[in-house]
């Protein structure tokens, strides 16, 4: 049986990543959901070069890491962040640049 897609973005949604985690496979254990234009952004919390940036679908996200599922329902504005695959997600208000 599939489960609801549980984003109200759609699937082929296009999200911000880095080729260390879609290359690689290293964890995913930062997300941002940007206030100003909704755009979901998956980091390990390592600093990268921009160059090393991807653009990719969400349901690819989903697939490498069914576990982020659990910030489908983060608001606008906010990020979230954990320190393993383990370990539990910390959501907190992105704090203003204003």
């Amino acid at each position: 049986m599939k489960t609801k897609w549980p984003f109200t973005d759609a699937r082929n949604t296009a999200v911000f990543t880095t080729r260390d985690i879609i290359e690689e496979g290293k964890p995913i254990l930062l997300v941002t959901h940007d206030q100003d234009d909704g755009a979901w952004q998956f980091y390990t919390r390592e600093t990268v070069p921009a160059s090393e940036g991807k653009v990719v679908a969400l349901d690819e996200i989903i697939f490498r890491d069914p576990s982020i599922v659990k910030l489908a329902k983060l608001p606008l504005g906010w990020s979230a962040m954990r320190d393993s695959t383990t370990s539990p997600w910390k959501r907190q208000p992105i704090p203003s640049s204003a």
